[in-house]
């Protein structure tokens, strides 16, 4: 018989855990977890890859400054 509970990964620690209204750290097991992905993040550990081209720089045709 299901107990109707769902359970979720943490993906940093991938550590099972009640996946419910009240679980304030969602989709994280712990504010722990959480902060160690922000981590991440903000050392750029983790990107989203730019597939755009790169343009040259060029500096514009009107510009006197040299």
């Amino acid at each position: 018989m299901s107990t109707g509970k769902q359970y979720g990964r943490c993906p940093t620690c991938n550590k099972r855990f009640e996946w419910d209204s009240e679980s304030p750290w969602r989709p994280f097991c712990s504010e722990r977890c959480r902060l160690i992905d922000l981590g991440e993040w903000l050392d750029e550990g983790h990107r989203i890859p730019d597939k755009t081209p790169g343009k040259p720089f060029l500096p514009p045709e009107d510009d006197d400054t040299y």
